[in-house]
């Protein structure tokens, strides 16, 4: 091994936990993942950040918890009174929020370009505009990250996208930044390097070409297809069943293109000395967007308050060392990832700048650490997926989520009351008192932001939007499902670009 190790980071978008055959799923196709993960430590209490994309990733990049970087939306949402524009008849409005990733804080990429690491970064950024890209927070080199979200022109070229340039018409964008990152690091491989995947994929608009989309179509009839798909949650219908054959297309290309990037590592000899990170920014869309998969038994997805919104993948390949293959339950977060990779590496570390991780180096190794440290959320916002403004501490197998419009509280003790809908905070309302002061006291600490009262609020016009989506949002999303399932379902003529291609 060398003193100085390899880091490949790879951060799929919107995947979720059960969205992959290592963690359970019966009709999605990982592989490659799958062979990743029993190389690994598996995390199975591995945490995101944030419910949505851009909070994780500021959390990631800088160790902080949302409320203390202050990025606790997908930079773009609307909040304060532009949030009427939405037309959502909410009783709030979403608090305030920084747009783009502080420049004082040193990033995870920094720390590792100053310790004398070639940088790389593919894929989505969505932490700022002009002047906050990759290349503006210590990445060297940017292929494919900028201000937006998702895939504005979709998963196949022309991809319409400022930093990467469009190759083969009907080209797969998935693919193309593993191999931009494959090219990185044949280019790199007698150096040091820090090289971060960020797949725009799993994420919405979500599409996949005509042969894989017929293969999961098949294996969808073969397991027997469901009456019903969806059921309502509090104000949108979650999806229930793992049988759509676009995602399940997106999810295999996905995998496939993991794959080239660890092949790339063992063709270089370079996989007995890189450690390589797996994870996703938040939890699979169940609602809203693409109402794509299910997280069951997890309840909700992504946007959602509950373990289906924030439950993530969680692997961590460290090939040197002899318990890496294991499991553990130790409840880790994504902000754990900057100290953790700098002690693997060597690299003193920054406790003024990580400050809400910590190393998870020991357990790697095999050892124990002390499991009743609080982990904190804080979403001030109403998702597009169903979530409602709250804010959630979680200690000792205990989870109290706290609700900004009407200051009740839900009490689970994980993972049973929580998957059953069971909230017990009347079971326990000394313990629920204890965690609740503990939050609230630590969110006035960091300074968090929070929603106000919505002084338009019209509470007629809420219920009859909610009757609405009860009944007309169930019937089109039943009808659309089985529509996609259809062996005469075509997108349009060339399945969203992917027959441009000459292949």
């Amino acid at each position: 091994m060398k003193i100085k190790p390899n880091i490949l980071f790879i951060l799929v978008d919107d995947l979720g936990y059960h969205d992959l055959g290592i963690t359970g799923s019966k009709f999605y196709e990982t592989p490659n993942i799958d062979q990743l993960a029993n190389q690994s430590t598996i995390f199975t209490q591995g945490y995101a950040a944030s419910r949505v994309c851009s909070p994780s990733r500021a959390s990631i990049m800088t160790g902080k918890f949302t409320a203390r970087h202050g990025i606790t939306d997908w930079i773009g949402a609307k909040a304060g009174e532009a949030w009427r524009t939405r037309n959502r008849q909410d009783k709030l409005l979403p608090a305030n929020y920084v747009q783009a990733l502080p420049k004082q804080d040193i990033t995870i990429a920094e720390a590792f370009k100053t310790a004398g690491y070639k940088t790389f970064f593919a894929g989505k950024w969505h932490l700022g505009n002009k002047g906050s890209y990759p290349e503006n927070h210590g990445f060297e080199i940017n292929k494919g990250g900028f201000h937006r979200g998702g895939p504005s022109a979709g998963f196949f070229s022309p991809f319409k996208n400022p930093k990467l340039k469009d190759k083969e018409k009907g080209e797969n964008l998935t693919l193309r930044l593993a191999n931009e990152t494959v090219n990185f690091i044949n280019q790199n491989k007698d150096s040091t390097f820090f090289a971060f995947l960020s797949f725009y994929a799993v994420h919405a608009p979500i599409q996949t070409t005509e042969l894989k989309w017929n293969k999961y179509r098949d294996k969808a009839g073969s397991l027997g297809i469901a009456k019903s798909g969806y059921k309502m949650e509090r104000v949108l219908p979650v999806r229930v069943v793992q049988d759509n054959p676009i995602y399940g297309g997106l999810v295999a290309t996905m995998d496939a293109a993991v794959g080239i990037v660890l092949s790339a590592l063992k063709e270089n000899g370079l996989d007995k000395n890189t450690i390589v990170v797996f994870t996703s920014d938040n939890g699979g869309v169940a609602s809203g967007d693409n109402y794509a998969t299910s997280n069951l038994p997890l309840r909700g997805g992504k946007g959602y308050q509950w373990e289906g919104g924030i439950r993530e993948p969680f692997f961590i390949k460290v090939p040197w060392l002899e318990n890496s293959n294991r499991e553990t339950d130790f409840p880790v977060i994504h902000t754990d990832f900057y100290p953790t990779l700098l002690d693997l590496t060597n690299i003193s570390l920054k406790p003024k700048q990580h400050i809400d991780g910590i190393s998870l180096k020991p357990i790697l190794e095999g050892k124990n650490i002390n499991k009743n440290r609080p982990l904190y959320w804080h979403y001030p916002h109403y998702g597009n997926q169903g979530g409602e403004p709250s804010s959630i501490i979680q200690q000792n197998g205990w989870k109290l989520i706290h609700y900004w419009e009407d200051n009740r509280q839900e009490l689970f003790k994980l993972p049973s009351t929580e998957k059953d809908h069971l909230n017990v905070v009347k079971k326990h309302p000394e313990l629920a008192k204890k965690l609740s002061n503990q939050l609230l006291n630590w969110l006035e600490e960091v300074g968090a932001n929070y929603p106000t009262e919505d002084v338009l609020f019209d509470e007629n016009k809420r219920k009859t939007r909610l009757e609405n989506i009860k009944t007309q949002k169930l019937q089109s999303l039943e009808k659309n499902r089985l529509e996609v399932l259809s062996k005469d379902f075509k997108p349009n003529a060339n399945w969203w670009k992917s027959k441009l291609t000459k292949d």
